[in-house]
C-alpha cells in the first residue's frame, strides 16, 4: 500500500470535528463566578414573611456596579460559606465571567425542543434549545447515566417559569456533572419549588417564597435577583441545609475546576503525529 495521502487530511478533519463541539465541563466556564451563589447586576433584594424560615445562602452574594446598599435583606437573610460583595474587582470579574458563560452556552449547537413543557420528562445529557419560553410543572428528571463527563445545557429564548411545588431531580451524576440554564430574558421560580443547576438569565431572576436552588446558582446579567425566604447552595457537598440533596462533588453542578489530565489539543496532536508516522512507514513498504 503506497501514498496514503488521506491520513494527514483525516488528522486535521479530526481536529476540526473535535473543536466544533466544545466541552462545557472542560471549559470551566464560570471561573470567577464559581464562588457566587447569587449575583445580580442591578442588585439583590431579600424579603421575609413569618412564619417562613429566613433566607439562607451558601456562597458569595454580589452585585456590580451597584453600591453595596442595593443588596438588601441581609440580615435577616443569612450568608455562609462566602460573603456579600458590592462594587469591586471580585464582583466585577464574576459578572463578566457569568456574561462570558452565557454567551458560550448560547453558542452551543442544541437540539430544538418543540414542547415548552418540561414537567414529567426524564432527559439524558445534551443541549436542549427552546426558541421561546419554557415552563416546568411537576418533576423534571435529569439522568447523567453515570457518565463522568456529561453536561445538561438548556438554551431558552425568552422566559423560564416554574410552577409551585415543581422540582428538578438530578440523578446518577459525578464530579464533572454540569447543569446550565441560559435564559434569554427573565426567570421566575414558583413557591415551594425545587431547582438545580446554574441559572444565568439575561435580565432578572425572582424566587417566590420558599423556592430553593439546591445545588446551583442564580445570576441576573442586566437586572436584579429578588429573593423571598429561599435557600440556595452553590456547593451541596459543603451545605445542603439537611435536605439530603447532593451534587456528586461537582461544586453545584458546574463541573470540575481541576486542571485537566492532558489538554485536548495535545492529545489530538499526539494522535495526528502517530498517523503521520504510520503514513511514512506505509509509504516505504
Amino acid at each position: 500500500m503506497k501514498n496514503p495521502n488521506y491520513l494527514p487530511l483525516l488528522s486535521w478533519a479530526v481536529i476540526g470535528a473535535l473543536y466544533a463541539f466544545p466541552s462545557v465541563a472542560s471549559a470551566a466556564i464560570l471561573t470567577a463566578a464559581q464562588s457566587f451563589a447569587v449575583l445580580g447586576f442591578a442588585g439583590v433584594t431579600n424579603a421575609h414573611s413569618d412564619p417562613n424560615p429566613q433566607t439562607k445562602i451558601w456562597g458569595n452574594v454580589g452585585t456590580d456596579p451597584s453600591v453595596l446598599s442595593s443588596i438588601t435583606g441581609f440580615p435577616p437573610g443569612v450568608v455562609t460559606g462566602g460573603a456579600i460583595y458590592g462594587p469591586g474587582s471580585l464582583s466585577l470579574a464574576a459578572r463578566n465571567d457569568a456574561d462570558s458563560a452565557y454567551n458560550f452556552l448560547a453558542g452551543l449547537h442544541g437540539d430544538n425542543v418543540g414542547n415548552a413543557q418540561l414537567g414529567g420528562l426524564t432527559l439524558t445529557p445534551g443541549v436542549y434549545h427552546f426558541d421561546s419560553s419554557a415552563q416546568l410543572t411537576g418533576i423534571l428528571t435529569l439522568d447523567f447515566l453515570g457518565n463522568p463527563n456529561a453536561d445538561f445545557v438548556f438554551q431558552i429564548g425568552s422566559t423560564l417559569t416554574t410552577s409551585s411545588h415543581s422540582a428538578v431531580n438530578v440523578i446518577n451524576g459525578g464530579a464533572l456533572s454540569g447543569v446550565y440554564w441560559q435564559v434569554g430574558s427573565s426567570a421566575s421560580l414558583g413557591a415551594d419549588s425545587f431547582f438545580a443547576g446554574n441559572l444565568i438569565a439575561q435580565a432578572s431572576v425572582s424566587l417566590e417564597p420558599r423556592a430553593e436552588i439546591l445545588c446551583g446558582r442564580t445570576f441576573a446579567l442586566t437586572g436584579a435577583v429578588t429573593l423571598s425566604d429561599n435557600r440556595i447552595s452553590s456547593n451541596c457537598a459543603a451545605e445542603n441545609f439537611a435536605s439530603g440533596h447532593v451534587d456528586y462533588q461537582s461544586i453545584g453542578f458546574s463541573g470540575s475546576q481541576s486542571v485537566p489530565e492532558a489538554p485536548t489539543l495535545t492529545l489530538i496532536i499526539i494522535g495526528a503525529s502517530k498517523l503521520l508516522r504510520r503514513r511514512s512507514v506505509l509509504a516505504k513498504e
